[in-house]
C-alpha cells in the first residue's frame, strides 16, 4: 500500500461502500467532436491550436488559441434551445448525449431519484458584459428573462438534468484548473455515499472570450507565440506559457454492482481520489500541497508507487507550473517517477479549464484501454527542471494498468486521481 499521508483519513477500501466505475464517456473539445475523434488525433500528435477567430486581436499581444470548430449546437438540441443556452451548455449537452449513448444508459429503466449530474463551468464573461451593455442602453424592462439561468454556475448541470430527465443530486463545483476532475471526484463520493447509483460527471468550458484572454496575458500565464503549431509546450525548456481553450468532457460513472447488473461497459475504475489546498498563493503553487494530493489518491486507492504504469500531468506549458508538478511527482515516486511515462494532453489542445481535467481523464482512460501512450508534442529541448520521461513527439505502445491523473487549479486548489483498468 503508498504511504499513508500525515493525518489522511481517506481508507474507503476497509468500509463497506461501492466501488465506483466509469462507463461512459463524451467531449466536445479542439481535437475532435467525439472521443473517436479526439483519440485519433491524440495518438497521431496533431495539433489543435490555431490561430484566434473568435475576435479581432489588432490589440492583443497574445494570437493563438484552442477553438472547438465545424460545432452545431442544432445537431444535439433543438433551435429554440440553442437560442436559450451558452456554448457552454451546449457543450455539456452534446458531451452528455455522447457519454450516456456509450454507457447504454437507459433512463427509462432507471430509478430517476438514483441519477445525479455534477458538472464544472466557467461563466461566460462576454454574457455577462453584454447583459451589462443592454441594461446600460435600454434599462431594466428590457434585460433578458434567462440571463441567471443561462450564466449561473449551475446552469449546465441544471440543463443536462432536465435534459436526462436525472431527479438525484445536481449541482456544480468550482476549483479552477481542477474543477473537471474535482467533479469526477465529488461525484465518486456522491456514489459511495449511497446517495445515488449513477452520476453523470466532468466539465464543460466556453469562456475563451476576449477579456479572459487580456487577463491571463497580463498575468502573463498565456503564449504569445506567433506559430500556434508550437505555442503549447509542456515541459519543454523554451515553454513561454499556455494556450487557452474550450470545450467540454463529461464521464458517467456508476457503482461497480450497478454497472454489473445492467451489463453495462467498464471502462475504468475510479479507484482513488486525493484533495488538497495550497494555502500559499494566489497563482504560484506548491509542490509539497501538490504532492500530498497524488498520496491522499494512491493511498485511498491501495496503489504502491511501483504499480502506476502512467501518469497523465497538469502540464499546462507554464515555467513554474511545470517544474513544480515534476518537483511534487519526484517527491511522491523518488527515483522511481524516471521509470514512469508522463505524457501532457494539452500540448495538443491547450487548457480549456474548468473542463480540461475530465477531457484529460478521457485521453488518460483511452490510453489504458487502447494500449497506447499519446505524447507531448512540441518536447524539443530538455529542461533541466523537468526531467521526466514525457512521451516526446510520437506515441508509445504500453500496458497501463494503473494510471495517476493531477489536476491543479489556479490559486492552489488540487485534485488527483487513481483510474485502474479493470480486466
Amino acid at each position: 500500500m503508498a504511504t499513508v499521508p500525515k493525518g489522511s483519513t481517506n481508507s474507503w477500501r476497509t468500509m463497506d461502500v461501492p466501488r465506483v466505475v466509469v462507463t461512459g464517456m463524451g467531449t466536445i473539445n479542439p481535437l475532435g467532436l467525439s472521443v473517436s475523434e479526439f483519440w485519433e488525433g491524440l495518438v497521431a500528435g496533431k495539433s489543435a491550436i490555431g490561430s484566434i477567430t473568435r475576435f479581432d486581436t489588432s490589440n492583443f499581444r497574445v494570437k493563438v488559441d484552442a477553438e472547438v470548430r465545424d460545432f452545431d449546437p442544432a445537431k444535439y438540441m433543438d433551435l429554440k434551445a440553442v437560442d436559450r443556452t451558452s456554448r457552454t451548455i451546449q457543450f455539456a449537452i452534446a458531451a452528455a448525449k455522447e457519454a450516456v449513448r456509450s454507457a447504454g444508459l437507459d433512463m427509462i429503466q432507471e430509478n430517476p431519484e438514483r441519477v445525479g449530474v455534477i458538472i464544472s463551468t466557467m461563466t461566460e464573461q462576454g454574457y455577462i458584459i453584454r447583459g451589462w451593455e443592454l441594461y446600460q442602453r435600454v434599462g431594466p424592462r428590457r434585460a433578458d428573462p434567462l440571463f441567471i439561468t443561462k450564466s449561473g454556475a449551475s446552469a449546465a448541470s441544471m440543463q443536462v438534468g432536465m435534459m436526462l430527465g436525472a431527479k438525484g443530486p445536481n449541482n456544480s463545483v468550482n476549483s479552477l484548473c481542477a474543477s473537471g476532475v474535482d467533479s469526477i471526484g465529488t461525484a465518486t463520493n456522491f456514489i459511495r455515499l449511497g446517495y445515488t447509483d449513477v452520476m453523470i460527471a466532468g466539465g464543460s468550458d466556453g469562456s475563451l472570450e476576449p477579456v479572459s484572454i487580456a487577463g491571463m496575458d497580463v498575468l502573463g500565464a498565456l503564449s504569445r507565440e506567433s506559430d500556434p503549431a508550437k505555442a503549447s509546450r509542456p515541459f519543454d525548456l523554451n515553454r513561454s506559457g499556455f494556450v487557452y481553450g474550450e470545450g467540454a468532457g463529461l464521464v458517467v460513472l456508476e457503482s461497480y454492482e450497478h454497472a454489473r447488473r445492467r451489463g453495462a461497459p467498464i471502462l475504468a475504475e475510479v479507484a482513488g481520489v486525493g484533495w488538497s489546498f495550497d494555502a500559499f498563493d494566489a497563482t504560484a503553487p506548491a509542490p509539497e500541497a501538490e504532492a500530498y494530493a497524488m498520496r491522499t489518491a494512491l493511498q485511498g486507492g491501495e496503489v504502491k508507487i511501483e504499480e502506476v504504469d502512467y501518469i497523465n500531468p497538469h502540464g499546462t506549458s507554464t515555467k513554474l507550473n511545470d517544474a513544480c508538478e515534476t518537483k511534487a511527482i519526484k517527491m511522491v515516486f523518488g527515483e522511481h517517477a524516471y521509470k514512469i511515462p508522463t505524457s501532457a494532453t494539452k500540448s495538443m489542445i491547450g487548457h480549456i479549464i474548468t473542463a480540461a481535467g475530465v477531457i484529460e481523464t478521457i485521453a488518460a482512460i483511452s490510453v489504458m484501454n487502447k494500449g497506447v501512450i499519446h505524447p507531448t508534442i512540441n518536447y524539443e529541448t530538455p529542461d533541466p527542471d523537468c526531467d521526466l520521461d514525457y512521451v516526446p513527439n510520437v506515441a508509445r505502445p504500453a500496458k497501463v494498468n494503473v494510471c495517476l491523473k493531477n489536476s491543479f487549479g489556479l490559486g492552489g486548489e488540487n485534485c488527483c486521481l487513481v483510474l485502474r483498468r479493470i480486466t
